[in-house]
């Protein structure tokens, strides 16, 4: 007696004896995955991904797949962007740049702010509601027209370029993007604290983040830091340098938060380097900085 043929549980129409080693159903070549013993079927291989562990890296993020830096390359085309902007619009720094207090007047000409409101004079900045500041005015970068001009970008996104590529890959794209737009923050609050009146631009704070969390991650990784130290080094000498003719407020706070989120990463309690953990670690952080600008708006303002 002749066997009745058998055919694939995906594709009827398709005769085949070979069956899958997990669930015993017959599959055809384009249902097989190679398996250890023998093949299984799609069904049977998604289940098993699905059963399996994934790997996390020591700062509590997924272990990477790809070794394309994507974040960085986005957050490099946001900063040319801003900067082509910059360039048709002339006015975009005086709104969107990081400027925590002072006064307009009708020629547009600004004042040192000392509380109190005069005639004909309008408060501008992060102290009349313009909070978006903190973060905008980390895309922007000194004018073509200004002594430093299209350098100021160029530095930076080298810096950028070189950091972002080895932070990213070590704390995955979520974690990287959070503790860039963090340290961005971070730097634009310490502006806000210390020189209200001045306007500040670049991405100079967020980079400065990425140094602090460079350095923490080599330590924490066991590496040889003498290089990493000579290059920290040289970044903290350039913060001294370039306070000539940029924000060192926005270099420092920027450092100060980097390090200390990735600090938050790297070291935690393993029960803590978790994705719920890390996030709610981060909102907290947000918070304390948001609290931080709201009782600097109440003592430049006078509000009770």
């Amino acid at each position: 007696m002749e066997a009745a043929a058998t055919t694939c549980y995906r594709h009827p129409s398709y005769e085949t004896y070979v069956r899958c080693t997990r669930c015993d159903r017959y599959i055809c070549p384009d249902c097989m995955r190679e398996a250890a013993v023998g093949h299984h079927c799609v069904e049977c291989v998604k289940e098993g991904q699905r059963s399996v562990r994934q790997a996390r890296s020591l700062f509590g993020g997924a272990m990477p797949t790809a070794t394309t830096p994507l974040v960085t390359y986005v957050l490099m085309a946001l900063n040319v962007v801003a900067y082509v902007v910059e360039v048709v619009r002339a006015d975009t720094v005086d709104r969107f740049g990081m400027l925590g207090a002072v006064l307009v007047d009708p020629a547009g000409g600004q004042y040192y702010y000392e509380g109190g409101t005069y005639p004909g004079f309008e408060l501008t900045g992060v102290a009349d509601g313009e909070w978006y500041r903190l973060v905008t005015g980390a895309f922007l970068h000194l004018p073509p027209d200004s002594s430093f001009g299209v350098m100021h970008l160029v530095f930076n996104m080298l810096a950028l370029w070189n950091l972002g590529r080895v932070v990213e890959g070590q704390l995955g794209r979520a974690r990287y993007l959070a503790l860039y737009l963090l340290s961005a923050v971070g730097g634009s609050v310490l502006v806000y604290l210390v020189s209200p009146e001045t306007t500040a631009v670049g991405a100079s704070g967020a980079v400065f983040g990425l140094a602090a969390s460079f350095y923490v991650i080599n330590r924490r990784l066991g590496r040889d830091m003498r290089a990493v130290n000579r290059f920290l080094a040289g970044f903290l000498l350039w913060m001294v340098i370039s306070a000539a003719f940029t924000s060192w407020e926005g270099h420092l706070g920027g450092l100060l938060t980097g390090g200390l989120v990735t600090y938050g990463l790297a070291y935690a309690p393993a029960k803590l380097r978790t994705s719920a953990a890390q996030l709610a670690g981060g909102a907290v952080l947000v918070v304390l900085l948001a609290v931080v600008v709201a009782v600097r708006t109440a003592s430049l303002t006078g509000a009770a």
